[in-house]
This record gives structure tokens, sequence and C-alpha cells, in this order.
């Protein structure tokens, strides 16, 4: 039963021009572009989406990646997608300027990744690694393998991957046992096992570039002895031409809940040509520039794939006829059972959070060198991560609740999203590992001050709408204005604590609360847009409807984490 992709073009536009006040992109680039200039490259990526990528979703389900003696086949029609991709140029758009690439802002890139994951979140996983890798190596790479590697990746001639897990060592990337041993000619060779490895063989592009963090002859023991190389898949010659196999073997592609057309690998390098990428001992911080990426490329898919799911769910509920609906006539459809409508507005509400989200930490990022926001960016970086991830899983189980049993059924499509979906807080690091983050480094660290700052721009928010005399918007501000007060409480709780377990052990609620008074404060947001602009009522609805219905956990989370470890 398929349900045709929309892009959310129109929220876009008013999220660019209005929400926040002003253009933000004429802001960000100083008037090189503007909302409208953002507005149509998202509706040309929409286009493309819908009629190239997303009839492909539901076929990478079905047939899935195959290996067929040592080498990955794909599904049909995604390597003619992915060459319609380059040719259409959006590799070399979203790559930055000091790259090579085209430098389309980051808030822009929230909307791409949205809809590129919304419509074939396999196939979106291809550019969201090479999109890191080009981050990474525009860091820390020197100029012969910015020239030999950086100028493919960019091209979209070359993909990219991010080889850190091994089979004893996920998490703790300090357990890592792949060993790069120097060569007389300057390279090195690599050995070990490396095991998830999204996209690690395929054949939609003539090649590909591994980037391995390795373990290097008499190093340190822990993440301090890791080193970061580039191994790719075919061996280069002097002349840039491609030479032959390097000794990187894909031993198995991984047999998953979800993400059937991501081919998700075991490699194994017996000793394979590698080049270094940075200082040795420097593998860390490279590597999480790539990280970083992924982490706020995360974000973008789970509100990719919370809305397509959305979108089937409304479909299906505007079209299905089961039983009396009350005070409503004959013939309405279950879209306005009370209780699908309820479950219809908790997700579209959510997901509109999570899509102002994205645009607002991307254009933090695009202000950081100008304005100084990078600080706050980088705050949200696992709170958009671990909160989006984690409530895409229930907005996906939610639309298959409004399918009823048919929801559970593969030929819907709706159980696809909720398979495809489980995996986002689990890989780019644990909802645990951005918790950790932000409770440590992040709140703990720098006692609250980045934490208060948020706050305080809340409080500005929540006032105004108080203050506005419209009854929607009074209530919307006046929940606000409590659940403020419930996350300061439960940041003083964190600062608090005599013992760090008590700390951690309630990092993930800690983080869930922000998430969720975040997105409380981006419907306050779009709530004063309207107010002040006029526009869709449907606006006010959601922001009452959320603060209503998914803000009073901000209360329940803020007891949890005072209560700290139970023991």
């Amino acid at each position: 039963m398929t349900t045709p992709y929309q892009p959310p073009v129109e929220d876009y536009a008013f999220l660019y021009g209005q929400a926040f006040g002003l253009d933000l992109l004429e802001r960000s680039t100083g008037g090189a572009l503007t909302a409208g200039d953002a507005t149509d490259v998202l509706a040309a990526a929409g286009d493309f989406a819908a009629s190239v990528l997303a009839p492909l979703e539901e076929l990478g389900d079905r047939q899935g990646a195959q290996l067929v003696d040592g080498d990955v086949r794909m599904p049909a029609g995604f390597a003619e997608a992915y060459r319609a991709f380059v040719e259409a140029g959006w590799v070399t758009a979203e790559a930055p300027e000091s790259a090579g690439g085209d430098g389309l802002p980051a808030a822009v890139r929230a909307g791409l990744g949205e809809i590129w994951n919304a419509s074939n979140a396999a196939f979106a996983l291809c550019w969201l690694l090479t999109a890191g890798q080009i981050h990474a190596l525009d860091a820390a790479a020197s100029d012969a393998l910015r020239e030999t590697y950086l100028t493919k990746l960019v091209s979209g001639q070359w993909t990219g991957t991010m080889n850190l897990t091994e089979p004893e060592a996920g998490t703790d990337l300090g357990a890592i046992r792949t060993i790069a041993t120097p060569n007389d000619d300057g390279t090195w060779s690599i050995s070990g096992q490396k095991i998830f490895i999204t996209w690690g063989d395929h054949d939609v592009a003539e090649n590909i570039v591994h980037l391995v963090l390795a373990r290097t002859p008499g190093a340190p023991e822990g993440a301090k002895g890791l080193s970061l190389f580039v191994a790719p898949r075919i061996l280069v010659n002097e002349d840039g031409s491609l030479g032959g196999r390097n000794a990187v073997t894909t031993v198995a592609i991984e047999h998953k809940l979800g993400i059937h057309g991501s081919p998700t690998c075991v490699l194994a390098y017996e000793g394979a040509t590698g080049y270094l990428v940075g200082e040795v001992g420097g593998g860390l911080a490279g590597m999480f520039v790539m990280m970083n990426s992924a982490r706020t490329g995360m974000g973008f898919q789970a509100t990719g794939i919370a809305d397509r799911a959305y979108q089937r769910a409304a479909a299906y509920a505007a079209g299905r006829l089961q039983g009396p609906v009350l005070d409503r006539p004959a013939g309405t459809t279950i879209a306005e059972h009370p209780d699908v409508r309820r479950l219809l507005l908790s997700m579209s509400s959510d997901i509109f959070a999570m899509r102002a989200m994205g645009v607002y930490v991307g254009d933090l990022f695009d202000r950081a060198e100008t304005d100084g926001t990078g600080t706050l960016a980088e705050f949200f970086v696992p709170i958009l991560k671990g909160w989006a991830t984690e409530d895409a899983v229930q907005i996906t189980s939610d639309a298959i609740q409004v399918h009823g049993g048919m929801g559970f059924i593969e030929e819907t499509g709706a159980a696809q999203h909720y398979r495809d979906s489980r995996i986002m807080p689990i890989y780019e690091g644990t909802t645990a590992i951005q918790s950790n983050d932000l409770v440590g480094r992040k709140v703990i660290r720098d006692r609250g001050r980045t934490a208060e700052q948020l706050f305080t721009l809340i409080d500005e928010t929540s006032a105004a709408l108080v203050a506005s005399g419209d009854a929607v918007a009074q209530r919307v501000g006046e929940r606000m204005q409590r659940a403020v007060s419930a996350a300061r409480r439960a940041t003083a709780s964190l600062l608090a604590v005599s013992s760090q377990r008590d700390a951690f052990a309630v990092s993930v609620p800690y983080l869930m609360l922000l998430g969720t008074l975040a997105g409380g404060w981006m419907h306050a947001l779009a709530t004063v847009a309207v107010l002040s602009n006029g526009g869709d009522a449907a606006r006010l609805t959601a922001a009452d409807f959320y603060t209503a219905h998914h803000l009073p956990r901000v209360h329940g989370l803020a007891e949890t984490v005072a209560a700290g470890e139970i023991v």
C-alpha cells in the first residue's frame, strides 16, 4: 500500500522565514541566500526524492543488499538512483566550500537530511557517512590526501565509510585492536576486523574510502593510542587512476531488523594499505569530527522516518471507515475517532518540534564563527540525536497503532518504518552515550551555564506568550514557564550530586527532559510568529497539543532526575 511521499516544503518555508522572527538564511549568509532560496532548494530536493528515491524504499526493504562471491550487490535501481543523485549535484551542494563543495548552510542541510531519509533512509545512509568523512578529511587530511580522496568524495564519484566498531570494541573505542604498522614507503599496513560498517561494500560507486581507527605499534593503551587512516577499497595509482583491489575483504553482511537496503558489513583488513590522517595518536579527535556530523544527521534521519510514518498513517486514517465516530455524521473516517485524532496530533506536533530543532541547531552552527553560537550548538548535538531518535521510535510505533491490525502486516508498509527506526537510538552513539556527554561535559563541567542560557531564552518567549492576550498563546506560555522551572530544578539536582553514578544513572531522563522542553520552545516560537504575522491556525493547535500532551513529561522526568540512582 504505497503512500506517495509529500516533502514538507511549506513547514521549512515557515521555519526559514518566520518561525524565529527573521529570515535565518539572510542573517547567516549575509544576504547571499534568503529563506526563499532555501525553500526553492528543498522543493527541488523534494521532487527528486519523491520521484527517484521513494519508489525504491519498499523494494530495497524486500530485496535487501546481498553478498555474492565476496562482493555486495545492491537492490535493483539503487545504482541508477545514486548516479542520478550525483548528476543532480546534491553531493557537491552539501559539501563545505573548504572541501570544494557548494557549502549549503547547515540549516538547509537539515531540511535536505530529512527529505533524503524520509524518502529512503537506507539509501540516505550512504550519503550521510560520506558527508561525515568529507568533514573529517577537510579538517585533518594532508594536501596529498585531499587531492586524491577528498575531491572524489565531494564529486560523488567515491563514497566513504566510518570504521570504528570491532567484535570486542563497541562503545569502548579504547579496546580497539586493529593494528597499523608503518611501511618503508610512508604507507601503513592495516590488519584487523571491523563490524557494523554502514555501506562498507556496494556496487553503486567505483570506489569506497574507508576511514579506519587503528592502533600503532608501541602506542599507549586506551583511546590515546588510536590513529586514523584512509584505506581505499581499490588502491589509487600515482596518476589518480584506479589500480588493484586493496586487502580489504567483505566477510559478511549483517541480517538486520530494518534498513535492509543499507549494507552493514563485516570487513577484514589483511595487511591493507592505509594512509595516515593527521598525527599519530590523534585518531579519536579526527574521528569525532565525522561522528558529530553523523550525530546531527541522525536527528534529521529521525525526523524523516517519523514523518514518512506519519504521512502513511494519516493517509490510511483519512480513508478508513470503521464503526460510528462519536459526534460525527455517518461515513466519517477513523481520522475523527478521538483517540486516532490524538495519535495523529501527537505524531505531527512532535515531528514539527524535531524539524524546527534541526533548523535551529543548523542555524547555530551557521553562525558559530560570527555570533559565537558554537557552544550552544554543541550543547544541542546530543539532545537532537538522543531525543529525536527515541521519539521517532514511538512515532513509528504509533503509526502502526493508527493502522490497527493492518499495521502489523508488512504489506501496508507501516512496519518498515518502525523496523528502520529502531537502530537510530543505538548507532552513532547510544542514547546513554549522548546523555553522558550532555551531563558530564556540557552541564556539570560548565556548572550549568549553557543550560541556563537555554532556559533564559525560553523564559523570554514564554513571557511574550503570557502577555499576548491570546488564550491559546497564554496556555502555551504558562505551560512553558512551569516546565522550565522544573528543568531548572532538575539541573540543580545534577549539579548537587556527590556521586557521578547518581548523575549518569539519570542522564537519559535528563536528556529527554531537555529535548521535550526544547521541542515545546519550538512550538512557542512558532506561536509567536503566527500571532505576529498571521498564518495557519493549525500551528496554534499543534502548539496547544504539544504543550498539553508532551510537555508534562518534563515534570515527571525532573522527579526522576532528582531521585538519582536507586540502590
